[in-house]
């Protein structure tokens, strides 16, 4: 996967996990509140992986 790949999916998953948070958190369902947190969290993970590639890239480049 490229690295602006990881970056739209990570941002999808961290908005997609702010919405089931938001939700759990009006319907009172504590399990859906962590399947967010646990959404957004891999969003930022794929956000990361993605600026990180974008980080060798440029390194590399320099060379």
């Amino acid at each position: 996967m490229g690295s602006t790949t990881d970056k739209i999916k990570g941002m999808a998953n961290e908005a997609a996990g702010n919405v089931k948070q938001a939700a759990g958190k009006a319907l009172d369902k504590p399990d859906l509140q962590a399947e967010g947190k646990a959404q957004e969290m891999k969003g930022e993970a794929q956000q990361a992986i993605g600026k990180g590639k974008d980080a060798v890239k440029k390194a590399v480049d320099k060379i």
